[in-house]
């Protein structure tokens, strides 16, 4: 008889090896070093959250719901008041000659500070001797304080020692002594947004000259070999593709023009030729001591500044793809 063989049967299925079942990369689940760090960057950003939360978010939340209270220490408790802290508010003249006054600061400041922060940064986009000692001496109103500037130009201002009245009485064009600010309402304006001007310049024009500084050379160098001249290339070239930081320039002017208050304040006074609708959310909330109404106000500045600044990008900030 033939030998059986040890082998087994080619008909009989061979058992398959069992091997453990394997996780794949997805299904792994992350030791505590992979843990920590995808926790790590909101762990990095949680301080400034929390930061922004308590000093931004929670006050703006309690301006919302207290515009709507009458809130006066003087005449307790406070209560709930509806839209008559609103309704108090445009019934007030100076309140209205101040909205009116402000809306002035915005046109000449905006203006203003958009064409010769244009213009500085064109001056100052190709280098020359001193270019730095230049842009240095054009960020320093810009870094002083509203209140410190204010009290300079006091004695630019000064009806009896001021510069502007030496030089005025110099040439008869005005009496010494003469007051130039409080006594017209247009000239006190102008007056009072020539020295936010001065102030906000040069963010201004450091901003277009950032904007300036990422152009590509190659467009100005066909421009000038198409027969366009200095004037052609800023209209044409400069100043489309600036225009993102023009509208930067424009919305933080903007924004410190609506919310002036250390100039109107430290050269006018409590006056109402001059005073910003800022300056009476100050005289509302802490001399009248109507803490609702300066709420209610404070309320309408901000939805302005949002609403109009909005509108101010939508215009004129444009994507340039270089």
């Amino acid at each position: 008889m033939p030998k059986a063989s040890s082998l087994p049967d080619e008909t009989q299925a061979a058992p398959a090896a069992v091997s453990p079942p394997r996780r794949t990369a997805a299904g792994r689940r992350p030791d505590g070093r992979e843990r920590a760090a995808r926790g790590l960057p909101y762990l990095l950003v949680t301080p400034l959250a929390l930061f922004i939360i308590g000093l931004a978010l929670i006050p703006a939340a309690f301006t919302i719901i207290e515009a709507f209270y009458r809130v006066n220490p003087l005449d307790p408790p406070t209560r709930f008041d509806g839209i008559g802290n609103f309704r108090r508010l445009f019934a007030n003249n100076v309140v209205l000659t101040s909205i009116g006054n402000t809306a002035l600061y915005v046109v000449i400041g905006v203006v203003a500070s958009t064409v010769l922060g244009i213009f500085f940064a064109v001056v100052l986009r190709r280098p020359f001797r001193g270019r730095g000692i230049l842009i240095a001496v054009l960020i320093l109103p810009w870094a002083l304080p509203g209140v410190v500037e204010g009290i300079l130009w006091t004695g630019i201002f000064d009806p009896n020692t001021g510069l502007l009245n030496g030089v005025l009485s110099s040439v008869h064009l005005a009496s010494h002594g003469s007051v130039l600010l409080g006594d017209n309402r247009w000239l006190t304006i102008f007056l009072i947004e020539l020295v936010q001007v001065w102030q906000i310049t040069p963010l201004s024009a450091l901003l277009v000259l950032a904007s300036m500084q990422l152009m590509p050379q190659e467009l100005f160098q066909a421009a000038e070999i198409d027969g366009c001249g200095a004037w052609q290339s800023f209209w044409r070239i400069t100043l489309p593709l600036a225009r993102p930081g023009v509208a930067v320039a424009v919305v933080q002017a903007l924004i410190a023009t609506l919310n002036v208050f250390d100039q109107p304040y430290v050269l006018n006074g409590a006056a109402t030729t001059g005073s910003s609708i800022t300056e009476q959310t100050y005289f509302i909330s802490f001399q009248d001591l109507d803490f609702g109404g300066g709420y209610a106000l404070s309320l309408l500045i901000t939805v302005a500044t949002l609403i109009v600044s909005l509108v101010v990008v939508r215009a004129v900030y444009r994507r340039v793809d270089y």
